[in-house]
């Protein structure tokens, strides 16, 4: 065998960036998501394609928003610095890419019917991938934006109504900013991502649900599939809406509920069978306390007629006993600091509204508000007593 060197001027070291986009380029054409893009916003007639079609923008962009997230306007300038054809588009048409040109495909994306877009892309990934729908979880979240907004007021643009950015109770505790609301449904075997959308910043989460649900029956092709939800959902018009169309679902019942407060007051003289249905170990520290879980059907439903489960996780009862503790002992420190201010000269001469105010204030801080149906009372389950 003949061994042949190469002299090193015509070896050259040829460096491309790959990052993630091997790997996502994959699950994009094996969820068909560009291929749909294609027929929503550009059609099949060639001919209407420009140098750079909306379909290739919008890619782009998507495949931006999980590597590098950089704003519209620096695009090109992150497309170009990674492996040719990565970002499906070569170089010769990545000249031709431009904030502009990513804008007027985001003009395309609003007129279309966004709707039927979404949908279609969900069930050919359900299909793809084995998205059963069995159980769907909701929940929504409010997004902030810093400016003034002045013409997102909810307006008619092109035919279609932008939701409003405006302000509305803030999940973020950020009541000084004007925010929409982003809502999002998963499937709760696999966590895939089934339906979002995007409602008016002021729009109340209990007014959402039905037109939720509704999407997500023609996008699961039945009824019959498990709708998760918060409190939000434990209203009468939701719950009789879900049921009529022979819908299931689980949701929290708010602490302001009758039935929350007659259980309260009933748990305190009687001891409910509390049946396990779950154990785990401590999912914080393999040396914690175990976490079991127990239910108690009453025989008494809602005022609804719907049948009413009670839940109680011994590890969250500690926690909560902890976090009591915590409280008490922070309201007395804070009280007794009141006291030593008052025991000064200069205090008796102040008027009695401040201190007053200082003493609610530490009432308010250190008060345990937490609103939700776990069990909290000093009864335990016959499994666990000592």
């Amino acid at each position: 065998m003949t061994e042949q060197t190469l002299p090193h001027a015509q070896l050259d070291l040829l460096t491309e960036r790959l990052g993630p986009l091997p790997l996502l380029n994959h699950f994009l054409g094996r969820a068909g998501v560009l291929d749909v893009l294609q027929r929503h916003l550009d059609g099949s007639d060639p001919a209407r394609r420009s140098a750079v079609s909306h379909t290739q923008a919008l890619g782009v962009l998507l495949r931006s928003i999980v590597v590098e997230r950089e704003p519209v306007y620096r695009q090109q300038e992150t497309a170009v610095s990674f492996a040719p054809g990565l970002f499906g588009m070569d170089a010769a048409e990545l000249g031709h890419l431009s904030d502009d040109r990513i804008g007027r495909a985001l003009d395309r994306l609003f007129e279309i019917d966004r709707a039927a877009l979404l949908t279609e892309v969900i069930v050919s990934v359900a299909r793809r991938f084995g998205v059963r729908f069995d159980r769907l979880h909701n929940d929504s979240t409010s997004v902030s934006f810093c400016g003034q907004y002045r013409s997102a007021s909810g307006r008619s643009v092109r035919g279609r109504v932008a939701p409003a950015i405006t302000y509305g109770y803030s999940k973020d505790h950020r009541p000084d900013l004007r925010q929409l609301l982003f809502i999002l449904t998963i499937d709760g075997e696999d966590g895939v991502p089934v339906h979002f959308r995007c409602a008016d910043g002021n729009v109340a989460d209990v007014s959402t649900h039905i037109e939720t649900w509704n999407t997500l029956r023609q996008i699961a092709g039945r009824a019959d599939f498990l709708y998760v939800a918060d409190s939000k959902l434990c209203s009468r018009p939701n719950m009789d809406h879900i049921a009529r169309q022979g819908g299931r679902f689980v949701t929290v019942m708010p602490r302001n509920r009758q039935e929350d407060a007659h259980f309260r007051r009933w748990i305190q003289t009687h001891s409910p069978a509390w049946e396990p249905v779950w154990q785990r170990p401590n999912p914080r520290h393999a040396d914690g306390p175990r976490d079991d879980w127990y239910v108690f059907s009453p025989q008494a439903p809602s005022a609804e007629a719907y049948p009413i489960v009670w839940v109680w996780s011994t590890l969250l009862t500690l926690k909560h006993g902890y976090r009591r503790q915590n409280n008490v002992a922070a309201a007395i420190d804070h009280l007794v600091d009141i006291q030593r201010r008052l025991a000064t000269a200069r205090a008796r001469k102040s008027p009695r509204t401040p201190v007053l105010a200082s003493i609610d204030a530490t009432r308010a801080s250190c008060a345990d508000a937490r609103s939700r149906i776990w069990i909290r009372s000093g009864a335990k389950p016959p499994e666990v007593r000592a």
